[in-house]
């Protein structure tokens, strides 16, 4: 066996290893820990009612009109003293009628009901910024934290109540229950993560908690960075880290009610993906071995899952270099296009008729692709602090002529070779960071609009990413300008950049969002698109149904524009490849060749 093949297959071994000790070998490693636990009898603990300590349920809420009057009624419905409960309903810039909302149930339900607090913040700060305001005024008893859209049972805050007899419990998780999961797929992860959380608890903690209802002993709470995505993890893994206990409580079951859709769910899960990046970064010191089963479950679970779609990235690229070295390998590829190709077709027909195994499939490599997005968008610096409430966004059909099929066969060769792509740049993206730093002042990573395909109804727009090739103050003084041969504002670094293309290996980042795609018109800033269009008949329409493309058929016949001739030039090129794509030979002719051409500009240093 040669050298590189025996090295690609030692790595790829230690790559699926990784991916069936995190996917199948410790979820039934704490399985049994789980069951084992269970037999064990524990002490029943009886409460007396007049030893109740007091309960404060602190509730952020952002835009909730729709549902905020049925919580709080299921919140003053829950059994426990009046005397010893207090809401609090912070509405944080909300913009609809929320406010008024909460202030009318809180009205209904006084004299007699529990004390309810609205309090109206005037400008939306994010719901960590509510948090690191409120909790720590909230001094003694229990703080009970929970979302709008989860229905809690009555007997929550008495349940949680008896566990907190024990003075060293600092944290106690409820159980989360989807009321109308919107796929078999969604309905078979959320059973998992809940046996996975009772392997956790009974290991030493449950790594985190549903968000949608959990428990702190006021006094605990330390306020949490202003960036904090995930504060469901972070609150209480600190208190964990400080020396409390943590609980999982399976009996207290709080219930999604809100059903969200597969775009509002794809959307969540790259938030939560960024997040579990974040908090694998921040809360590392759980992997020291003083933690015990906490750090086994926080090394095999969380900071695994959030290396996962690299990790399943890489395997796929190296199965991709072995393919034409050995029969096997070339059928591992095969199997690996027909998963992918299923996801997409679940994705591009979400209301189709399937069986619950394509829907698992859908779900599971789904979520690794959100996780790879949401992962490379907090490394890049690129994810925001901030909430705002995942609403549903109407889908419209671009004016295009190219079928549906090739569509989705075009997008799947799209996001194959974006995977190949990163996982070949990320040999190179080290050094190039390190040459923009060490030649320039300013980020390494540069952000800039572009305008993406044209819909029947308006255009999109998108930030794309690239490496910085130019001083970072480039175009204060003459706005947005193309840049020209010999262009001093480009620096050292980035001449060369620009020559190899190297410098567009972050774009690949915006081919997996969907905003680009491998090959096709080049995407140009709305400053210089508005001139465009005055200046050159049918300009806008290049982009109808066509994702702007990081290489394409006028950018490797022709090179970059320099003036308003060349883009003239250009036009007529982007016309005869969305011409082109319309037919499935043609379509695999035109890339194939652009893709060659590609290739010698790269390695030719042919680029401006």
């Amino acid at each position: 066996m040669e050298p590189l093949h025996l090295a690609g297959t030692l790595t790829l071994s230690a790559v699926a290893f990784l991916v069936f000790y995190h996917h199948i070998a410790f979820p039934m490693f704490l399985k049994r820990v789980a069951q084992h636990r269970r037999k064990q009898k524990t002490p029943r603990v009886f409460f007396i009612p007049q030893a109740l300590p007091k309960v404060t349920i602190l509730m952020p809420a952002y835009n909730e009109g729709p549902g905020i009057a049925e919580k709080i009624a299921n919140l003053v419905d829950l059994d426990y003293p009046r005397d010893k409960l207090k809401i609090i309903v912070a509405c944080d810039g909300c913009t609809d009628d929320t406010v008024d909302q909460a202030q009318a149930s809180a009205g209904k339900f006084h004299p007699g009901g529990p004390e309810i607090e609205v309090i109206d913040h005037e400008t939306n700060r994010g719901k960590i910024a509510v948090l690191n305001e409120h909790l720590p005024r909230i001094r003694s008893g229990i703080i009970a934290l929970t979302d709008v859209s989860a229905k809690l049972p009555k007997d929550a805050l008495t349940k949680a109540a008896v566990h907190f007899q024990n003075r060293h419990v600092g944290v106690v998780a409820a159980t989360y229950r989807l009321s109308n999961p919107s796929s078999a797929g969604e309905a078979a992860y959320w059973n998992y993560q809940v046996a996975i959380k009772e392997g956790e608890a009974a290991l030493g903690a449950p790594l985190g908690v549903h968000g949608a209802l959990y428990f702190i002993r006021a006094g605990l709470f330390r306020p949490l960075p202003a960036d904090t995505i995930n504060d469901d993890f972070i609150i209480p893994m600190q208190i964990v880290a400080d020396g409390a206990k943590s609980i999982y409580d399976p009996t207290i079951v709080a219930t999604e009610l809100e059903i969200a859709s597969l775009g509002m769910d794809f959307r969540r899960r790259k938030r939560i993906a960024a997040g579990n990046m974040q908090q694998a970064v921040r809360m590392a010191h759980l992997l020291m071995p003083w933690h015990g089963g906490i750090a086994l479950s926080f090394f095999s679970g969380k900071a695994l899952r959030a290396v996962m779609p690299f990790l399943l990235m890489a395997f796929t690229l190296i199965s991709a270099a072995l393919a034409f070295l050995s029969p096997v390998w070339l059928a591992l590829v095969g199997i690996e296009i027909s998963v992918l190709g299923i996801t997409l077709w679940r994705q591009k027909h979400p209301n189709a008729t399937s069986h619950k195994l394509i829907d698992l499939i859908h779900y599971i490599v789904s979520g690794h692709f959100a996780g790879l997005i949401g992962g490379s968008r907090y490394l890049l610096g690129l994810e925001r602090g901030g909430w705002r409430r995942a609403t549903t966004h109407s889908e419209e059909v671009p004016m295009t002529t190219t079928s549906n099929c090739i569509q989705s066969s075009k997008r799947i060769v799209d996001v194959f070779g974006a995977f190949v792509g990163l996982g070949i740049g990320a040999v190179f993206a080290p050094f190039v960071c390190l040459a923009i730093k060490l030649d320039s002042r300013g980020p390494v990573l540069f952000k800039q609009i572009r305008v993406g395909r044209t819909w029947p109804t308006h255009t999109e727009l998108f930030h794309m990413y690239k490496f910085r090739t130019m001083r970072a103050d480039a175009e204060k003084l003459t706005g947005p300008v193309w840049a020209t041969k010999d262009d001093p504002r480009i620096t050292r670094v980035g001449k060369f950049l620009r020559k190899t293309r190297l410098d567009e290996i972050p774009q690949l980042i915006n081919v997996l969002k969907g905003d680009m795609s491998l090959i096709g018109p080049r995407p140009e800033r709305p400053g210089i698109c508005d001139k465009l269009e005055t200046a050159i008949p049918y300009y806008a329409e290049r982009t109808y149904g066509v994702r702007p493309g990081i290489t394409g058929l006028a950018q490797v016949f022709q090179g970059y524009d320099e003036t308003v001739e060349d883009v003239r030039s250009k036009v007529s090129y982007d016309h005869a490849y969305a011409l082109a794509i319309g037919n499935w030979r043609n379509w695999i002719m035109m890339d194939l060749e652009i893709l060659y051409r590609t290739v010698g500009v790269v390695f030719g240093a042919r680029g401006q």
